[in-house]
């Protein structure tokens, strides 16, 4: 359980970097909108991280107590990825949506990138 609190946190880490790097890029580029919607998505993700290491925690403590868990929250990433769509419907002039669905998936790209890092690593 350790290690993976240390990988959520390394991850963590890892996607505020990258929201750096899309806030500047707002900032200095003329791609105001693919840089909002990388952003939103981003947010968007790390929510979805913040969610799966809770949950995560629960259910190894659910496992280590002989009990049940319901669910690991399936339901509420998707309610976050359906808000993003939303508020990038709502706002199309601000938000690009292909970049917000990339940043969506940045969580998932940092797992996979930083697994391989670690194994290289080791």
């Amino acid at each position: 359980m350790q290690d993976l609190s240390i990988a959520f946190t390394r991850y963590r880490k890892y996607i505020f970097y990258l929201l750096a790097i899309y806030v500047l890029g707002w900032g200095f580029t003329a791609y105001k909108s693919v840089f909002l919607g990388l952003i939103l998505g981003t947010l968007g993700s790390l929510w979805i991280l913040f969610t799966l290491a809770r949950k995560n925690k629960q259910f190894t403590k659910a496992y280590e107590e002989g009990r049940t868990v319901r669910s690991l929250g399936t339901m509420s990433r998707m309610a976050v990825a359906g808000l993003a769509v939303l508020i990038v419907m709502e706002y199309p002039e601000n938000f690009h949506l292909g970049s917000m669905i990339i940043g969506l998936m940045t969580a998932y790209f940092v797992i996979m990138i930083d697994f391989f890092f670690q194994k290289l690593h080791k």
